[in-house]
């Protein structure tokens, strides 16, 4: 993703990329769409049975001005925070990987505890959202997040990366 995704975004943060990417979005619409993600994220950190999350970031997320200098630096911090806890996996693709399978637009695979249940891509748009259920088309989305994982820096390596973002929006 160009953005830090929503269930990882502080409140400041998802305030600031709301109304910079919906500029006609009124206040108090602002901030529903500003509750309702930060309802979800409770599923990331709820005690029992946390939702499992690893995301690949492409830099331009953390380097993208959003908000402010220090709204970032406390987005970057909580980023890395978030990404010692042993259900979320962050991993950085630095632009020096240069083009890659990502480029093509933000996704996400969604994926059951129910063996009945099928995994599914989400592709969220502007004025709705996209949900692909074909096995055919989940499993290509599936090949190029491999090739996303595979192209990032490890887990360790992005976690200091960003750490030294943050550094730098401090100064």
């Amino acid at each position: 993703p160009q953005i830090v995704p929503g269930l990882l975004q502080t409140r400041p943060y998802a305030e600031a990329l709301i109304q910079g990417a919906l500029p006609e979005t009124s206040t108090a619409d602002v901030e529903k769409r500003v509750q309702v993600r930060l309802r979800r994220q409770e599923r990331v950190s709820a005690e029992e049975n946390p939702l499992r999350l690893w995301t690949v970031l492409d830099e331009a997320a953390l380097r993208r001005i959003v908000g402010s200098r220090s709204v970032m630096r406390e987005q970057l911090e909580h980023l890395a925070e978030m990404s010692r806890l042993p259900h979320i996996t962050v991993q950085v693709l630095p632009y020096e990987v240069g083009a890659h399978p990502g480029l093509n637009g933000q996704y996400a695979i969604l994926e059951f505890p129910d063996t009945s249940d099928s995994s599914v891509v989400y592709i969220e748009g502007v004025t709705s959202d996209l949900y692909l259920e074909k096995p055919l088309d989940v499993q290509k989305y599936s090949v190029m997040y491999e090739h996303l994982r595979a192209q990032a820096l490890n887990v360790d390596q992005s976690r200091q990366f960003i750490a030294d973002i943050a550094k730098e929006y401090a100064r």
